[in-house]
């Protein structure tokens, strides 16, 4: 089995316990409970923010108008981006963070109508460029099956923080690269998925861009 390598530092073990002392305060106020607006904004920042990433140009409020059902002026595969996107963050809770069935069904739903393997890991290979630069080449496509199942059944296992493990969970399956198209979106959704399993908090929490506010009820 191939087991990620990694070190944890004391500034890490310091960030680790301020982060869980805040979600805990956070939780213990109830808010996410009983607010489902709230839960609703924030899942809906979570998808503009992780689209954003990837060059997705559609605001906020366009992203909420889409899908509430309303006509938007935009690029027809970003409008199917943000459809595609929040069907596969409203299964998240259905979701197991540790099997690969669950991976590519997510994928399926977050690439549908978009890429020819929605679903399913790639069959050639794959590179992330900057420009003509070619800046990570993903894992040859042969070995993708087992290092994602390999990945999984330590994470499965590990005794890491769920902080710690969900940043190698998704630094991993960035670093695999396993699909042709969505990765980064994977792996963000993938993240997540892992810290919601140690506090359903995450689930409402948009913690894909640092620089964009989370809202929280006055």
């Amino acid at each position: 089995m191939n087991i990620p390598v990694y070190t944890i530092s004391a500034k890490s073990i310091d960030l680790v316990a301020r982060i869980a002392e805040k979600v805990g305060e956070l939780k213990g106020s109830g808010v996410y409970s009983r607010n489902l607006r709230l839960r609703k904004i924030n899942r809906l920042r979570s998808i503009q923010s992780s689209l954003a990433i990837e060059n997705n140009t559609l605001t906020l409020g366009q992203v909420t108008d889409i899908i509430e059902g309303k006509r938007v002026l935009g690029l027809p595969h970003e409008i199917q981006e943000v459809k595609n996107a929040y069907q596969a963050y409203e299964h998240l809770l259905e979701y197991d963070p540790f099997k690969v069935k669950d991976l590519l069904k997510a994928h399926q739903f977050m690439t549908s109508e978009l890429v020819k393997e929605a679903g399913h890991f790639r069959s050639q290979g794959v590179g992330v460029f900057e420009g003509t630069k070619l800046i990570h080449a993903g894992a040859s496509y042969q070995f993708v099956p087992e290092l994602i199942a390999d990945l999984f059944a330590w994470a499965k296992k590990s005794d890491a923080h769920p902080l710690i493990k969900s940043s190698i969970v998704h630094f991993e399956i960035e670093f695999i690269h396993p699909f042709i198209d969505g990765n980064g979106r994977i792996g963000r959704l993938w993240q997540t998925l892992v810290l919601s399993r140690w506090n359903e908090l995450f689930a409402w929490l948009p913690v894909e861009n640092k620089k964009l506010p989370i809202y929280l009820p006055i």
